[in-house]
């Protein structure tokens, strides 16, 4: 009777946690929408995005890199990228006072990456540690080092995006770094920086595309068949989501986890494993707990009058 109880309240709490699975990986941050292959709640989405997104009581998403943590302005799936926010790039209200400043990078064993359509705007740099010239006419002369040359008659600086005014006493050039390091080196030699990224209205060529501040970031949306399962409808439409300990496929239902799909017949021997994803603990009802809690006292209760036979405790009167 009394192994009954226990069984009975564990049972309870466990049904709770596994209940709770699909329902703990958050779809929105703010007004941003989160989907796969991202997941603001661990165990969610793909385990290559892992910890890259933050979403904190501001409701505010961020997006996590080595540099630091930076807000996004945006997240789009069709285009798969994300717009970021550096607020200690340059902006028109510097104007041409310039402050303290560090380079953008991302984790390189991640999928993201800068995307191609970002261009850097170099403030005040040293003539003598980088080469400021018109970029076709310098390539035209050393096209061995044109890759390594900053265009001081870009578009951007000579028409600088949503600033009224130009740059009369600072110079200005244009440059894409391809790695971080490149970055970094830049900027010892340079003021401050900025970044800009063409943005697509849909409009006729050549206005389909205007220059906004942000750093635009790729990403790739790993696609796998347990994934499409998963997520298809007909099979009970779960959640992408990973083990957190091993970090392999798990398909997040109602019911509980599945490595395959919610339909799955298997989900039974899953639910009974009880692998909860970290943070589903937090899933557990009010009741589970003061159920859990009644059932210790309960037992404390009886541990207290139990009858003991010559001091030997049996398997008939023993409690745990």
């Amino acid at each position: 009777m009394l192994s009954l109880v226990i069984q009975v309240i564990i049972l309870s709490s466990l049904v709770t946690l596994a209940r709770s699975q699909s329902s703990i990986c958050r779809t929105s941050c703010g007004d941003i929408p989160i989907q796969y292959p991202f997941g603001i709640d661990d165990g969610c989405g793909s385990p290559y995005y892992r910890h890259i997104l933050l979403c904190p009581d501001s409701g505010k998403l961020q997006l996590r890199t080595p540099s630091g943590t930076y807000p996004v302005r945006n997240l789009s799936y069709a285009d798969p990228h994300i717009v970021v926010t550096d607020p200690f790039m340059w902006t028109c209200q510097d104007g041409e006072r310039f402050r303290a400043t560090r380079p953008f990078s991302l984790d390189t064993s991640t999928h993201l990456k800068l995307s191609t359509q970002n261009e850097y705007i170099f403030l005040n740099c040293s003539e003598d540690n980088v080469i400021i010239q018109p970029k076709p006419m310098f390539c035209e002369h050393f096209p061995e080092h044109c890759d390594s040359s900053c265009d001081s008659a870009s578009y951007l600086c000579r028409h600088l995006p949503q600033c009224s005014f130009a740059l009369t006493h600072t110079s200005c050039c244009s440059y894409y770094p391809k790695a971080t390091e490149s970055l970094r080196l830049m900027l010892k030699y340079c003021s401050s920086y900025a970044s800009i990224y063409w943005r697509n209205v849909g409009a006729p060529q050549p206005y389909d595309q205007v220059p906004e501040y942000g750093i635009r970031v790729d990403f790739d949306i790993p696609v796998t068949t347990r994934c499409l399962q998963c997520q298809d409808p007909l099979k009970g439409g779960g959640t992408c989501g990973f083990d957190t300990n091993t970090q392999s496929f798990m398909c997040l239902c109602k019911e509980g986890n599945s490595t395959t799909h919610c339909k799955d017949y298997k989900i039974a021997q899953h639910n009974k494993k009880v692998q909860v994803v970290a943070g589903t603990v937090t899933g557990v009802s009010a009741a589970g707990a003061i159920g859990i809690g009644a059932g210790i006292w309960y037992l404390k209760k009886l541990r207290a009058t139990a009858p003991v036979t010559c001091g030997v405790q049996s398997n008939e009167n023993r409690l745990f």
